[in-house]
């Protein structure tokens, strides 16, 4: 019994080694396209990938709500979604709303979303917040500021407070992939 024990413990840890489980961070990603951001996210969904959203998520970035399971997204302390009206440039240059891609738009995300934007009147060209405990009660926090906020004992007071600017506020990268 202990040998069929044993057997079983090391399939499941050699199953285990071959497992990579990536981290895609969001930080500072103010949108785009949307077509764009529904085939990035495409393409994450089916990677298996978390997704840690750590500061601003905003227009067409907010996409990854309804395109990632939803027990795949995380957000820190610092995640801010901001919502809007999707829109095309009219004939003399200044934005007009496209009301067909607004509601492709609001379509995607997950009825939770579309409860509190439809609360705050919908999707419009002005930009709504989400952040703080009306997003973590919707979705789970991660804990990376914790764990950056944690002092270290070698490092000096300095580099502490340095180490913890780095990892809060991360580079301006749109997607950032670090191993996890």
């Amino acid at each position: 019994m202990k040998l069929v024990t044993g057997l079983l413990a090391a399939v499941l840890l050699l199953a285990g080694v071959g497992a990579s489980h990536a981290v895609v961070r969001i930080a500072e990603d103010r949108g785009g396209r949307i077509g764009t951001y529904v085939d990035r996210y495409q393409g994450l969904r089916s990677s298996g990938e978390t997704v840690i959203i750590d500061g601003l998520c905003a227009s067409a970035c907010t996409i990854v709500l309804g395109a990632v399971p939803h027990d795949r997204i995380c957000v820190t302390s610092h995640a801010n979604l901001g919502f809007h009206a999707a829109w095309d440039f009219g004939a003399n240059g200044r934005t007009i709303t496209n009301r067909e891609a607004t509601q492709m738009l609001y379509s995607m995300y997950p009825s939770p979303i579309r409860r509190w934007i439809a609360q705050r009147g919908g999707l419009r060209p002005q930009m709504i917040f989400l952040r703080g405990k009306q997003l973590t009660s919707m979705y789970r926090p991660c804990y990376l500021d914790a764990q950056a906020s944690a002092p270290r004992p070698s490092l000096s007071r300095r580099d502490r407070d340095s180490r913890r600017h780095e990892l809060i506020n991360p580079a301006p990268a749109v997607l950032a992939r670090e191993p996890d």
